[in-house]
C-alpha cells in the first residue's frame, strides 16, 4: 500500500495511486493535519476540546471523525487508543514533510489546508493558523535555497524566476530582493535589476520608513571577484592570497582581507581548478558571513559557487555546508538548517568541523524550544572543540539554554565560562552577547545595579562593533530593568529601540528580534499601551512563521492573557513540543 497525503493546498489523500473520495465536511481533514503535525500523540480529550469545543459529546464526535479519517487513509489500525498514536501500517508520504528535506521541490504557494477555515473552533483556529505561517516559512526556505543552487550551477533565469516567487511571498525581506537582483544582474538583465533595486528601495521607504542595506546595490555587481592587481600564477600563489586574506581579517582589516579573498577567487577561475576554486570560494563565503555586515545573503551565494566547483576537496565542502547551516539557523530558516549539517557529517570527521556544527545544530534546537536536544548537542560541540572561541561559543549557548528553563545557577556557571573564555582568547567582539545573558541572569536574581552594570557595558562595546544583535539583546535586558523598577514607559521605549536594533540589518539573529518582542508585549500589557497587540501579532508571525516553538506559545499566552477566546487552549497545544519546565508553569 502506498499512501500520499496532500496538505497544502485544498486537502486530498492518493490511495494506491487513486484519489480518495473526500470525506462528509472537513473536521476530518483538520484531524489529520492536527494528528500527522504533532510531534507527540496528543490526548483524545484535548483533540475533542480543540476541534469538538461545542458538541454535545465531543470525545464521540471525535470517535466519529477518526473512523472517517481511518477510511480516508484505508488504515483501520490507525489512530486508536489514548493518546492517539499513529500506528501506520505503512508509513505515507506527507508533502509538508518533505519540505524538510534536500533537494525538495519547491511547491506552488498554497496555503496548508488551502482555504479552510473551522468557525466555532477558536482554539484550533490560532494552532492552525500558526501551522500555516510555518508552512509558509518552510516553502520560503526551500526557494531560497534552491534559487541559490540553481545561481551557483549557472541557471540565472530560473534562479531569478524563484526569487520572483520569494519576492511576492515576502515583499518585505529585504534578502530575497537581494537575491533577485543578484539573479537578474547575473543573468545580463541589467536594466531590470536596477529597476527591481529602485522598486524595492520606494517600496522600503513608502511601507517601512527605512531604506534598505547596502546589500541590494552590491547585488548588481556580476561577480565575486575583484582584478584591481595582477593575477597572481599557479596554486600556492592562489594559497598566499587566500592566507593573507584570511589574516587581515582576523586583524580587523576587513575591506583590505575580502579583497584579497577576490582576488584570490578570480585567480583561482583563471586557473580552472575545482579543488583550488572550492577553497577560494569558500573562504570568501566565510567571511562575508561572519566578518561583514549585511553580507550574509551574498555569503551564501558565494558559498553555493563553492559546492558547484569540480572536485572540491572535503575539507571545502564540509566549511560550505556548515557555513550554509549556520546562515539559515540566523535567518530562522530552521528547516534548512539539518540537511546541511547532514551533508557536511557525510563529508568529513574532522573534529573542528563537527563543534562547529554540533554547535550550530545546538543552537537550532534551542531556538525551536527543543532543550534537551539543544544540550545533547552542544554537550557533544564542547567535548570536539579544542578551539577556545568555538567553546566559548557552545557555553554561552549552553547557559542561554538553563536560562530560558529558569535554571539560573545553571546558567550562571556556564555563561561565566563563556564570558573567561572569550575574554582569554581575546574576542571582545563575541563578549556582549555572553555578557547581556549573564545580566538577564543578574536581573531574574534581582540583582538590579549588578544587571545593569553588565548590560550597558555590553550595549556600549555592542554599537562599537556595530552588531545589531549583540545591540538589540542588551537593550532588551536594559529595557526590563528598568520595567523592574517601575518605570514602566520608559521601558517599553527602551524596549521598542532594542527591537529596532536587532532588526536593523538584513541578516540579523531573528531570534534576538522575537525574544526582544516578546519582552516588549510583556511590558507593554503591564503599562496598558493600546499597541500591545499589536507587538502580539508580529510576535506570533515571526515565530510561527520560523517554527520558534516557545515564542510561538509565549505570542499565545500574552493573547490568553488579553482576553482572546481559545488561547488558552491553543497555547497548550502549540507547547507539546517543548520541554521548559518554566514555561509549562505559565501555562497551568
Amino acid at each position: 500500500m502506498t499512501l500520499h497525503i496532500h496538505l497544502l493546498g485544498s486537502p486530498r489523500v492518493v490511495l494506491d495511486g487513486a484519489e480518495q473520495p473526500a470525506p462528509r465536511g472537513h473536521k476530518v481533514w483538520g484531524l489529520l493535519a492536527y494528528l500527522v503535525l504533532r510531534e507527540t500523540p496528543p490526548g483524545r480529550a484535548d483533540v475533542a476540546g480543540l476541534l469538538f469545543p461545542t458538541a454535545d459529546d465531543p470525545l464521540a464526535a471525535l470517535r466519529w471523525n477518526l473512523s472517517a479519517l481511518r477510511r480516508l487513509v484505508g488504515d483501520p489500525g490507525a489512530f486508536r487508543g489514548d493518546p492517539l498514536i499513529p500506528n501506520w501500517s505503512e508509513v505515507p508520504t506527507v508533502d509538508v514533510w518533505g519540505l524538510r528535506e534536500r533537494g525538495a521541490t519547491p511547491p506552488p504557494g498554497s496555503d496548508l489546508l488551502g482555504t479552510l477555515r473551522f468557525a466555532g473552533c477558536p482554539s484550533f483556529e490560532i494552532w492552525l493558523d500558526a501551522q500555516r505561517r510555518h508552512a509558509r516559512g518552510a516553502v520560503e526556505s526551500l526557494l531560497h535555497e534552491s534559487a541559490l543552487a540553481l545561481l551557483a550551477a549557472g541557471d540565472a533565469e530560473q534562479s531569478a524566476e524563484l526569487a520572483g516567487r520569494l519576492v511576492t511571498l515576502a515583499p518585505y525581506d529585504e534578502n530575497y530582493h537581494v537575491l533577485l537582483v543578484r539573479a537578474l544582474a547575473v543573468g545580463g538583465h541589467g536594466v531590470d535589476a536596477a529597476r527591481r533595486a529602485a522598486a524595492c528601495r520606494t517600496l522600503f521607504r513608502n511601507e517601512l520608513g527605512v531604506e534598505p542595506g547596502p546589500a541590494l546595490d552590491a547585488a548588481m555587481a556580476t561577480r565575486t571577484a575583484s582584478t584591481t592587481t595582477g593575477p597572481a600564477t599557479g596554486r600556492p600563489a592562489v594559497r598566499a592570497l587566500l592566507d593573507a586574506g584570511e589574516a587581515a581579517i582576523s586583524a580587523g582589516a576587513l575591506d583590505p582581507g575580502l579583497e584579497c579573498l577576490r582576488r584570490a577567487v578570480a585567480d583561482a577561475e583563471r586557473l580552472g581548478d575545482g579543488a583550488v576554486a572550492a577553497a577560494a570560494y569558500t573562504a570568501l563565503g566565510t567571511a562575508l558571513v561572519h566578518a561583514a555586515r549585511g553580507s550574509d545573503e551574498e555569503g551564501a551565494a558565494v558559498l553555493h559557487r563553492a559546492l558547484a566547483c569540480h572536485r572540491a576537496e572535503p575539507a571545502s565542502l564540509a566549511t560550505a555546508y556548515v557555513e550554509l547551516a549556520y546562515v539559515e539557523f540566523l535567518r530562522a530558516r530552521y528547516q534548512r538548517v539539518e540537511p546541511w549539517l547532514s551533508c557536511a557529517e557525510s563529508v568529513t570527521s574532522d573534529p573542528a568541523q563537527r563543534a562547529f556544527a554540533l554547535s550550530v545544530r545546538g543552537s537550532t534546537r534551542s531556538d525551536l524550544g527543543r532543550y534537551a536536544d539543544a544540550l545533547d548537542a552542544l554537550d557533544e560541540a564542547a567535548e570536539c572543540a579544542a578551539d577556545e572561541r568555538r567553546r566559548s561559543y557552545v557555553m554561552s549557548m549552553v547557559g542561554r539554554v538553563h536560562l530560558l528553563r529558569s535554571d539560573l545557577d545553571a546558567a550562571a556557571d556556564a555563561l561565566d565560562e563563556a564570558l573567561e573564555r572569550a575574554s582569554g582568547s581575546g574576542w571582545v567582539t563575541f563578549v556582549p552577547w555572553p555578557e547581556a545573558l549573564r545580566a538577564e541572569v543578574d536581573l531574574r536574581r534581582g540583582e538590579l545595579n549588578t544587571a545593569r552594570g553588565r548590560l550597558e557595558h555590553a550595549f556600549a562595546l555592542g554599537c562599537q562593533i556595530g552588531d545589531p544583535c549583540w545591540e538589540g539583546l542588551s537593550a532588551r535586558g536594559l529595557g526590563l530593568v528598568r520595567a523592574a523598577e517601575g518605570d514602566l514607559s520608559g521601558a517599553v521605549e527602551t524596549l521598542l529601540d532594542a527591537r529596532r536594533r536587532a532588526g536593523r540589518l538584513s541578516d540579523g539573529y531573528v531570534w534576538v528580534e522575537a525574544y526582544a518582542l516578546d519582552a516588549l508585549a510583556t511590558v507593554g500589557a503591564a503599562a496598558g499601551r493600546p499597541e500591545t497587540a499589536g507587538w502580539v501579532a508580529e510576535l506570533a508571525t515571526l515565530a510561527e512563521h520560523s517554527g520558534m516553538a516557545e515564542l510561538s506559545v509565549r505570542a499565545a499566552l500574552h493573547r490568553r492573557n488579553a482576553g482572546a477566546p481559545g488561547a488558552a487552549e491553543a497555547a497548550r497545544a502549540l507547547a507539546a513540543s517543548v520541554d521548559n519546565p518554566a514555561l509549562t508553569a505559565l501555562l497551568s
